[in-house]
């Protein structure tokens, strides 16, 4: 099996720490004491070799995805010309894999995951192998704890099969990002799990998948890969990666695909995608806020305080993201955290590149 982590992201949402020069994946984000990056690549290196696991990139992080995992060999580290979505993406790895190898199975990672029980990880990824071997596309949901608005759902079909305490079911239907009445419902008929957006699948597999469902981006990919290890590789990539249009692999593929199914699991999984989701990773005081850096607080209550520069002081406020850099602060309700994405994408209509 070989790893690809999708690690090309600008990570919007936790701005203003993650930066389009410097974003999450490259950050220590969680407090683990390493870049994101590093912490996804050493959960998968007691299963996969180095040599076997490949990041996909943007141009601009390349030289700093070599610098953080320097034992993955240069050629795995593929360079995407601009972000079009985890599909093409996804698609472009899958050509570089299966010209390596005809029969090769490939788990896609995202590089912003925090997973506590890594050994759990692996096993079912081991089992996830096992089924994609078949021919299956399999995804890994995890069990909901909470209905969590900010996560798409996968609703389990019938049982497919066991694989050692694992049991593998079809899936009925992706939901994206539900209304918190229907999360709700999800999780109390307990036929729902989150989508995890890791997929596991043999490479021919899911570009069989892409040319029936995305016909134009199967187009673009099979034309990069007649070129792939020649010198026209790098002007055809650019050239028709300027066709490819935006879309992700769930709404573009997984959606519409018939053999999909679900490995239901409890890992430690979060997906560190907003500031909302650290305030639920990291531990609280005694008054639920979840401090990072220097804070002082009077009668403040269930908030996140991320100011490693600078002292934040807070009177009276709950249910609040302060967040400290060096040249910009962040201020939002808790409950808006989503909406960072928007508010960056505001400071560049405006004119505030330099802070992007």
């Amino acid at each position: 099996m070989y790893a690809v982590i999708l690690a090309g992201g600008s990570g919007k949402r936790l701005w203003p720490l993650s930066r389009r020069e410097r974003p999450k994946q490259l950050l220590d984000i969680t407090c683990q004491e390493r870049p994101m990056l590093q912490e996804t690549f050493a959960r998968l290196e007691p299963l996969i070799p180095a040599d076997a696991i490949y990041v996909i990139t943007a141009e601009q992080y390349m030289e700093s995805t070599k610098e953080q995992l320097p034992a993955v060999p240069e050629s795995n580290i593929i360079r995407e010309p601009e972000g079009r979505g985890s599909a093409p993406a996804i698609g472009l790895a899958a050509i570089h894999l299966r010209h390596r190898d005809a029969d090769a199975v490939m788990a896609c990672l995202p590089a912003d995951h925090h997973i506590t029980e890594a050994e759990k990880f692996r096993q079912v990824l081991s089992v996830a192998e096992q089924v994609a071997q078949q021919g299956h596309l399999v995804t890994l949901g995890i069990k909901p704890d909470q209905p969590h608005t900010g996560y798409g759902y996968i609703e389990i079909g019938g049982q497919l099969m066991d694989v050692g305490e694992h049991t593998v079911c079809r899936v009925e239907r992706f939901t994206e990002k539900p209304e918190e009445a229907m999360a709700k419902r999800f999780v109390e008929g307990e036929r729902h799990s989150w989508n995890s957006g890791m997929f596991i699948w043999k490479a021919s597999g899911i570009l069989d998948e892409i040319e029936k469902h995305l016909p134009r981006l199967h187009a673009c990919l099979t034309e990069v890969e007649r070129v792939l290890g020649t010198d026209e590789e790098q002007a055809v990539l650019e050239r028709t990666w300027s066709l490819v249009e935006k879309e992700t692999i769930d709404f573009g593929v997984m959606e519409k695909a018939e053999d999909v199914v679900v490995i239901p699991v409890e890992m430690g999984w979060s997906d560190v995608g907003s500031w909302a989701s650290l305030v639920e990773l990291l531990p609280p005081d005694g008054d639920g806020n979840v401090v990072v850096g220097h804070h002082l607080g009077l009668d403040t209550r269930s908030s996140l305080i991320y100011s490693p520069h600078r002292l934040v002081a807070t009177v009276g406020v709950e249910n609040l993201i302060v967040v400290e850099t060096e040249d910009a602060i962040l201020v939002c309700s808790r409950d808006r955290a989503q909406e960072v994405k928007a508010l960056v994408e505001r400071l560049d209509e405006e004119g505030w590149r330099n802070y992007l």
